[in-house]
């Protein structure tokens, strides 16, 4: 799909933006907010997404829209570098809760996390989540590192999308109770 406009996020995407990003992380949506309910974490989210400095912020995200104005997909991507620190918002919440403060920070030294991928079901198979990973490895590139980095749970059917971008296995993580693929993208 051509006609697909890329821009960076806003904090008023995050009714867009929030519910589609804890139905593509789950389980990992739960962790980072002490909850093993979906309503509960998405409400988690919706606190943090307009807040700079953290995983979840709308500054990490660019949106993928139709002419029309209508949003298609997401792409969640930040610094592995950045990763820790920006992890430091849920830990503090975990602990105020009383739960152990422990986060699994994802991203790796070097190289453009894409912390979340997802495209509205309506959209699917038009080549936006391609689009989106585009505009990642463009934003890795512009901020000096030399790849893209993900994760992808076996049997997801979005693999098939991430070979195609030329992506390559690196590795196996354990993450929130689940088993992952490492994956990525070569820039130089």
């Amino acid at each position: 799909m051509t006609d697909v406009l890329i821009r960076p996020a806003h904090a008023f995407d995050a009714a867009f933006c929030v519910p589609l990003i804890q139905a593509t992380i789950g389980r990992i949506g739960h962790a980072l907010a002490g909850t093993t309910d979906d309503v509960a974490a998405a409400r988690t989210m919706l606190g943090f997404y307009p807040l700079r400095g953290n995983r979840l912020s709308f500054e990490h995200q660019l949106i993928a829209q139709a002419p029309s104005g209508e949003p298609l997909g997401v792409i969640l991507a930040y610094p592995g570098d950045h990763a820790e620190a920006l992890d430091d918002p849920f830990r503090e919440r975990l602990r105020a809760l009383g739960l152990p403060g422990h986060v699994e920070s994802e991203g790796t030294s070097g190289e453009l996390y894409v912390d979340t991928l997802a495209v509205t079901e309506t959209a699917r198979g038009r080549g936006i989540g391609g689009r989106l990973l585009d505009a990642a490895a463009t934003r890795a590139a512009a901020l000096g590192l030399d790849r893209v980095g993900l994760l992808v749970e076996d049997g997801n059917p979005a693999a098939r999308l991430y070979v195609r971008q030329n992506f390559r296995p690196a590795g196996r993580r354990h993450l929130a109770g689940g088993v992952y693929r490492y994956l990525v993208r070569d820039l130089t």
